[in-house]
């Protein structure tokens, strides 16, 4: 009986309403939630305290079909940002480290078209993040960029365009700094610097 009460209490707080989640996964207290119905979580994955996860599907009359799709078994630590006009992918087993921002949206900028907050959001596509990828602290990926599997991102780099499988990018803007040799099976330097 108190393994059942548990597990109902459990529900009630880490398991959102209205959002798809599979088993054994949890959206942990306190935290931001933006049309719960557009958000799809995978099994086993635990996102942490204090994230905003925010599917828009409508902003200042603009109509919007914002999605995020988070795979299994994966882990997105504690105050990230995921806010989506058009889809966010997150593939199976990828680590989030904290403090991370993903969004495929950005405020419109044209001085012409009045305040910032009230012109439409713009953006130059969805977010793709493979599998078993790792984005380290206070990481940036922005709209259009796809990252093949096993990437690792560097701590506070700004992803602004996309990257292949096995890459190691840092900076700002992010560029590459190693690819994983799957024939020596370690990483190397890129020549591409």
């Amino acid at each position: 009986m108190i393994t059942l009460l548990k597990t109902l209490a459990r529900n009630l707080a880490y398991r959102p309403r209205g959002m798809t989640m599979g088993p054994q996964s949890a959206v942990y207290l306190p935290r931001w939630i933006v049309n719960p119905q557009r958000i799809d979580i995978g099994k086993n994955t635990q996102i942490m305290r204090h994230c905003r996860l925010e599917a828009y599907g409508t902003r200042n009359d603009q109509r919007l079909n914002g999605r995020i799709s988070i795979g299994d078994d994966v882990y997105i630590g504690a105050y990230c940002m995921l806010a989506s006009m058009n889809t966010i992918k997150i593939g199976d087993g990828c680590v989030i480290s904290d403090n991370v921002y993903i969004s495929d949206a950005a405020h419109g900028l044209n001085p012409d078209a009045g305040l910032i907050f009230q012109q439409p959001l713009e953006s130059k596509g969805g977010i793709d993040i493979g599998k078993s990828c790792f984005i380290g602290l206070g990481s940036s990926i922005l709209p259009g960029v796809s990252l093949g599997s096993h990437c690792v991102v560097g701590t506070r780099a700004v992803v602004t365009k996309s990257f292949p499988a096995y890459s190691m990018i840092v900076g700002n803007p992010a560029r590459l700094v190693k690819r994983y040799d799957l024939g020596r099976r370690e990483w190397v330097a890129s020549s591409e610097r």
